[in-house]
């Protein structure tokens, strides 16, 4: 099969339900398609950083997501959390190969970008952006809207998601946008951060954000063993998960025990503990 073949709608439906099928397959909870018109077509991002700029051939952008564990994301920053979220990438990158390699196997161009993309954090310390947003990617492939916090907020699991993407030029019909704002604006994310990154602006539903003290905030975290945080993730209500687990789902005293093992944090002090 070759994407320069004209396919009926019948075919291109039939294709799109079996990468449904292998995504659910892989365990990957969510995934939307969208085309690459809608980057122009909306325009919050610039040129620079749309598919069909990167990769001139793009015609489709596969999103697809993971959930995060609402009882391990509230311990952070812990260690408990730090190996849910690589875990999480280790799927994203894996799963994502697979779907791009089964694309290539039915004769379209197709491959990943990967879940982060950055060497090492003391880059993103200097330059906290990437080459390719799973955010937008994911908001124009119908998953969810973005939040005051800039990330893709979802129905399932809210801000609790991790994203990848797959870019192909199968022509495959894209999925309908979210309608209205999942936002409730209750501005817990804003309130909750420990580096006060986020300043809501008046008549704007997404707060300026001052990434550079975001950034040196997951610094001074993977110094010390228990990278990211994800509190502007993990106060969220937005999400049926959150209604699953309650607006707890950790205890005070479990969250401060989950965060005194395996990090630096543990070994703090511990001389005059002993």
């Amino acid at each position: 099969m070759n994407s320069e073949i004209n396919l009926t709608a019948q075919e291109r439906a039939r294709l799109k339900q079996r990468l449904k099928r292998e995504a659910s397959r892989l365990g990957l909870n969510l995934i939307g398609f969208a085309n690459v018109e809608r980057w122009p077509e909306h325009h919050e991002i610039a040129k620079a950083y749309w598919p069909q700029t990167i990769w001139p051939w793009s015609k489709t952008v596969i999103s697809l997501a993971v959930q995060i564990y609402l009882p391990m994301l509230e311990t952070t920053p812990s260690v408990v959390y730090s190996e849910l979220y690589n875990t999480t990438n280790r799927m994203l990158d894996e799963c994502a190969y697979r779907m791009a390699n089964l694309l290539n196997d039915l004769g379209y161009r197709a491959h990943f970008f990967p879940r982060d993309c950055y060497g090492d954090i003391s880059v993103l310390v200097k330059k906290p952006e990437a080459a390719f947003s799973h955010v937008i990617a994911g908001k124009y492939a119908g998953l969810g809207t973005i939040g005051m916090n800039h990330t893709l907020l979802t129905r399932r699991y809210g801000p609790r998601v991790r994203l990848v993407s797959v870019i192909t030029d199968a022509p495959l019909a894209p999925d309908p946008m979210v309608e209205g704002e999942l936002c409730v604006r209750c501005g817990q994310c804003a309130r909750k951060c420990p580096m006060q990154a986020f300043t809501p602006r008046e008549g704007a539903l997404v707060a300026d954000m001052d990434k550079y003290k975001c950034a040196g905030y997951h610094q001074k975290l993977k110094n010390e063993f228990r990278y990211p945080c994800g509190l502007c993730t993990a106060v969220c209500p937005v999400g049926e998960d959150r209604r699953r687990y309650g607006a707890r789902s950790v205890s005070p005293e479990g969250i401060g025990h989950c965060q005194d093992f395996g990090s630096k944090n543990a070994i703090e002090g511990l001389g005059e503990r002993q």
